[in-house]
């Protein structure tokens, strides 16, 4: 587990960047704690920060082929490099390291692009070849690493991280208003975008060719996952074929050279994964974090589990002060980021980190085997769907759920605005419509001006409708999620708060063939008579206490709706609504306003959105952050500088960095 960052040129004559390469490698220097290494070719510069888990001495990175003219940078780990590199070896390739790193630039040879085919991981990584002077950046099948790019017509620029993206001068700084408004709708930025016009984040499945020659750039998706649901297995088939591939990913994941431990919430997913990989002998660590609010504490059933499995337990509660990492998560994030659970993600990763380096989680369970709540209300919506004949859905329904007043406040069921209007809309619309945390007219109301004007009938939710690719409907929401919460928002939250404290988080449940093989199995097997994930209950059985295997699911949620009414009511009137607020040429404060007093008067629950224009004023503090001779840029350690100054009512856009000295002294990175 590491970052990477590097540079492409198309002049090969170019000479090399060593101190730019530096700014874009000290930017993400906190993946990489154990070490750094940076190699230059013509016109290439490629670096890398190390967070030691396999081959601990000989795991150096950049790493080279035999005669080097193949060097890697890579970030994650491959479960299945010693076949591979067996294979390899069968084939005449030889092996100075033993680490999985080397395994990639062996397998590039044997298979250029089709390589990442055989992988078996997760992982982001550039491969240059300098003899075909081709550079290749791949990005794992579910997104679980990260990797940025930016492109024109002199630089490719990737990294990581988008601030190591951003430590290079030539990226633009000029925030995207599609963004923003995909940011209200989410509570993060889906897809290929970012929050900056022209920087791209590498979708998962994906890999880009650049042939530096040419300059010449071809992306392609190497895998998307098919659900086919298999009606020839019985129950008592299905049963045995995914308790066994369960057992097998969690053994899989758990390769390292160093200790690994597990995040325990308490719920289904984390514990399972406890009970199997408890199996390997010694007593494992494992972490939880909690809350004094009873309501979203599961401390006790995390205890209880680990009790049961006599594992090495470590827990702490977070408090409503925690609530000032914000600024800090705002540098981790690098984009504005909505999701209030990276807090206590964070705090138990910073626990974590004290004991070990590698963690496994249980993400993923509630997409491979149907756990989510909301896949079970929108299933029975689905089902009334089908009892109204379309054209009267969207006429009188719609018409209904237009008149119908917000009860934001009840039950999810007794919200019938929410109901009609998913009724009116057909499958993919409705789910895109569940997903949205500021739907419409609210967030056009939250939007400044200056944003709506340059939307230009932007359309946020079409990547979650055309993510919907399904006639089953729970696999239809299912393939939404993976598409749009998943990889940009639950796997990035883990990402950056792991990465922040020096911890690899390993996801076993997002493994792809476990992933595959959930895909076949039947809806009906997934969620049935009501009970999410029926199926993994079905297996807990045998392995998990009563208690724990039938309490109804709980997120790892922070009560937002106290503590806007509490501790972060004059965070909120500083950094939104005060009259320099740096955030506010990109939204309504009017507006923000009646929404922060409709909650405070309790004639709301506009927790969510409140944290949503929060996150975003902290993040806009930190980019865009209003001064009194104009704004500025304030990324981390000097690698972006203060703008010219400029009238505070100015568009605000983040300034650009010092020009690096292009041909300075070679600074030592240890360079290969």
């Amino acid at each position: 587990m590491c970052g990477i960052a590097g540079y492409l040129h198309s002049d090969r004559q170019q000479p090399s960047h060593p101190q730019l390469l530096r700014q874009m490698s000290d930017a993400i220097a906190h993946r990489g704690p154990d070490g750094c290494g940076a190699w230059f070719g013509d016109g290439v510069g490629l670096a890398h920060r190390r967070l030691s888990i396999i081959d601990l001495e000989g795991g150096r990175q950049p790493l080279g082929n035999e005669d080097d003219s193949i060097q890697v940078v890579f970030n994650g780990e491959i479960y299945n490099y010693r076949e591979l590199r067996h294979d390899l070896e069968q084939r005449g390739h030889l092996f100075r390291t033993h680490s999985d790193t080397e395994v990639l630039v062996h397998l590039y040879e044997e298979h250029g692009g089709e390589m990442v085919t055989r992988l078996r991981g997760m992982f982001a990584f550039a491969i240059w070849d300098s003899r075909r002077r081709r550079m290749l950046l791949a990005r794992d099948r579910i997104g679980i690493k990260p990797l940025y790019f930016f492109h024109n017509h002199e630089w490719l620029v990737f990294g990581s991280e988008l601030k190591a993206v951003l430590a290079h001068p030539s990226v633009p700084r000029d925030v995207s208003a599609p963004a923003i408004d995909d940011y209200f709708t989410y509570g993060m930025i889906p897809g290929a975008s970012t929050i900056f016009r022209g920087v791209e984040k590498l979708l998962p499945g994906h890999i880009v060719s650049v042939d530096a020659d040419r300059w010449s750039f071809s992306t392609k998706r190497y895998w998307q996952l098919e659900f086919a649901p298999d009606e020839s297995l019985s129950l008592s088939d299905w049963r045995e074929a995914v308790s066994s591939k369960l057992r097998e990913t969690v053994q899989a994941h758990l390769i390292a050279d160093v200790p690994v431990g597990a995040f325990l919430s308490g719920g289904l997913d984390s514990s399972m994964i406890v009970a199997d990989a408890s199996r390997v002998g010694q007593p494992m660590h494992t972490f939880s974090m909690g809350f004094h609010e009873a309501a979203f504490n599961e401390l006790p059933h995390a205890r209880a589990v680990a009790e049961h499995f006599g594992t090495q337990h470590h827990e702490e509660l977070v408090t409503p002060d925690a609530a000032s990492l914000l600024t800090q998560l705002t540098e981790f994030y690098d984009e504005p980021f909505a999701d209030s659970s990276a807090i206590p993600t964070f705090l138990v990763s910073q626990l974590a980190a004290r004991h070990v380096k590698v963690v496994l989680s249980g993400d993923g369970g509630d997409e491979a085997l149907g756990g989510y709540a909301r896949y079970q209300h929108d299933l029975k919506e689905a089902s009334l769907r089908t009892l109204v004949p379309r054209c009267l859905r969207r006429s009188l329904l719609s018409a209904l759920a237009k008149l119908w007043p917000r009860t934001d406040w009840l039950p999810r069921p007794l919200r019938l605005k929410s109901a009609l209007t998913n009724l009116s809309l057909d499958a993919d619309a409705a789910y895109a419509n569940t997903l949205t945390i500021c739907r419409q007219p609210m967030r056009s109301r939250l939007l400044s001006m200056d944003v709506l004007n340059e939307l230009r009938g932007h359309d946020s939710q079409r990547i979650a409708r055309e993510g919907f690719r399904s006639d089953d409907p729970l696999s239809g929401m299912i393939a939404a999620d993976m598409a749009t919460l998943l990889p940009d928002d639950y796997l990035v939250k883990v990402d950056r708060a792991s990465m922040a404290n020096g911890l690899e988080v390993r996801p076993p449940l997002l493994d792809h063939e476990f992933l595959e093989l959930c895909a076949r199995l039947p809806s009906r097997f997934k969620i049935r008579d009501g009970e999410t994930k029926w199926l993994l209950r079905e297996l807990s059985r045998e392995v998990l206490p009563d208690s724990i295997r039938n309490r109804p699911k709980q997120g790892f949620e922070v009560p937002l709706d106290t503590w806007f009414r509490g501790p972060l009511r004059s965070m909120f009137a500083d950094l939104v609504l005060s009259s320099n607020s740096a955030v506010t040429n990109l939204i309504n404060p009017r507006e923000a306003r009646r929404v922060f007093d409709a909650h405070q008067r309790g004639t709301a629950l506009n927790g969510t959105t409140l944290w949503t224009l929060l996150s975003l004023a902290a993040w806009a503090e930190r980019y865009l952050g209003v001064f009194e001779s104009g704004y500025k840029s304030t990324y981390a350690e000097g690698v972006l500088q203060q703008s010219p100054g400029s009238p505070s009512n100015a568009r605000r856009t983040l300034g650009q960095p010092p020009t690096p000295d292009l041909n300075p002294e070679r600074v030592p990175l240890e360079v290969s």
